[in-house]
C-alpha cells in the first residue's frame, strides 16, 4: 500500500457508528508534494475522514499508513508507541481554530513544541516567531486570541500546525467560520504552502480554490468517494451525475 513517497495511503477504509455507515470503503493516497482536494455535502463523511486519519476517530475496517508506517491495517491498530510516532507526522487545522484562549499567541504556538517534541523555551519561541513572520504576525506574539479577527486566529492555528513540522496538513474547511471578506487571507497562506510543495489534504467548499490548488480532488457524498481525479475533470467536467448534481446545487446557491 506504500511507496517510497507515498505520505498518506488509505484502502478500504469504513468508519461506523452503532448502525449507521460513514464512511463505506474509502481507498485514495496522497505522495510527498501533493495536495488532496476533497469536496461534497455537508454530512458526507469529509470531516470524519480526516478524523480518522489523523487518530480522532477509530476506524471499524480498512487500512491507513502515513509516510510508510502502517497506522492500522484490516481494523487493527499499531501499538501506542507507533500510534504516537506517527501521530507526530500529521498536521491538522480545524474549522474553528481551537485555541486556547487563556494562552497568548505566543504560548499557543509553544506549547506543544515544549510538551511533544521536548524544545527548550527559546527554540520554541524562536520558530513560532519565524512561523508568525510568514503569517504576517510578528506585532500579535503577545495577544490572546480574543483580540484577533477569524482569519488572524485561523493564522495563528495554521502557524501551531506547521510549528511541529509535520510531512502532512490536513484543513477541515479552514474557511467556514469566517467572514467572505477574511475568507481570502486563508486561502493565500494555503496556496503559499502548496507553493512551497508542503503535502496538504484540504477540505473546502471553495470549488473554484479546489480547482486551482489541487493535484487531485475527490468527490466525497454518502460515505464513498463517488468521482477522484485532476481537478478539472472532476469539478469542471465530472463524469458522474451525483458530481454534476451536487456542483450545480452548489453554484446556485452562491450569490
Amino acid at each position: 500500500m506504500t511507496t517510497t513517497d507515498e505520505i498518506i495511503g488509505v484502502s478500504g477504509l469504513r468508519k461506523d457508528f452503532g448502525q449507521l455507515s460513514v464512511l463505506n470503503g474509502i481507498s485514495f493516497s496522497v505522495h510527498r508534494g501533493e495536495v488532496l482536494g476533497i469536496i461534497g455535502p455537508s454530512g458526507g463523511g469529509k470531516s470524519t475522514l480526516l478524523r480518522c486519519v489523523c487518530q480522532l476517530e477509530t476506524v471499524s475496517g480498512g487500512s491507513i499508513a502515513v509516510c510508510g508506517r502502517t497506522m492500522v491495517k484490516d481494523g487493527v491498530y499499531a501499538p501506542k508507541p507507533v500510534l504516537r510516532s506517527i501521530g507526530l507526522n500529521v498536521g491538522l487545522v480545524f474549522q474553528n481554530f481551537n485555541l486556547f484562549p487563556h494562552f497568548s499567541v505566543l504560548r499557543n504556538i509553544t506549547e506543544a513544541q515544549r510538551a511533544v517534541l521536548g524544545k527548550s523555551r527559546d527554540e520554541a519561541e524562536a520558530i513560532a516567531m519565524e512561523l508568525l513572520g510568514k503569517m504576517g504576525l510578528e506585532d500579535k506574539a503577545l495577544a490572546y486570541p480574543c483580540q484577533l479577527s477569524g482569519g488572524q486566529q485561523q493564522r495563528v492555528s495554521i502557524a501551531r500546525a506547521l510549528a511541529l513540522r509535520p510531512e502532512v496538513l490536513f484543513f477541515d474547511e479552514p474557511t467556514s467560520a469566517l467572514d467572505p471578506e477574511l475568507t481570502g487571507e486563508i486561502l493565500a497562506v494555503i496556496r503559499g504552502l502548496a507553493e512551497e510543495k508542503m503535502t496538504m489534504v484540504v477540505v473546502t467548499h471553495e470549488m473554484a480554490f479546489a480547482r486551482d490548488i489541487s493535484d487531485t480532488v475527490i468527490f466525497l457524498d454518502g460515505g464513498v468517494i463517488v468521482e477522484q481525479g485532476a481537478p478539472r475533470d472532476v469539478i469542471d467536467n465530472p463524469r458522474e451525475e451525483r458530481t454534476r448534481a451536487f456542483l450545480r446545487r452548489f453554484n446556485d446557491a452562491q450569490p
